[in-house]
């Protein structure tokens, strides 16, 4: 633009048309990304879930060495964590009444499988 005239109404439309634009195209940007990390964590939350159903039946939770079982849980339970192990129903049994394991206070597997304490 030449500094010599001042600025016409068509010059300030076409200065605050291109802010506009600008602004537009940021917000669209932060969208996208808005969009691409929802997209990230439902992907996330549908492979926990298939994660979760092709879980074992039953599972027996260690303690923090490792070798000490804590609970029997039912293989979907949320509260198992990742020191829990699948077991089969037989190993679930023998753990809850041979080897005194309690079952997990949330899923009950003693109440699934049939075991009365």
């Amino acid at each position: 633009m030449n500094d010599d005239r001042p600025l016409t109404r068509l010059d300030m439309l076409r200065f605050a048309r291109r802010v506009v634009e600008h602004q537009a195209a940021r917000q669209l940007a932060l969208m996208d990304r808005w969009i691409a990390d929802e997209e990230r964590r439902e992907a996330e939350r549908q492979r926990r879930f298939t994660v979760r159903q092709a879980a074992a039946e039953w599972a027996v939770e260690r303690g923090l060495n490792g070798r000490s079982a804590v609970f029997v849980h039912t293989g979907g339970c949320t509260a198992a964590g990742g020191r829990a192990k699948g077991v089969d129903r037989e190993q679930a049994v023998r753990a809850l009444t041979e080897e005194g394991v309690p079952a997990c206070p949330l899923c009950r597997p003693d109440t699934t499988l049939g075991i009365l304490e």
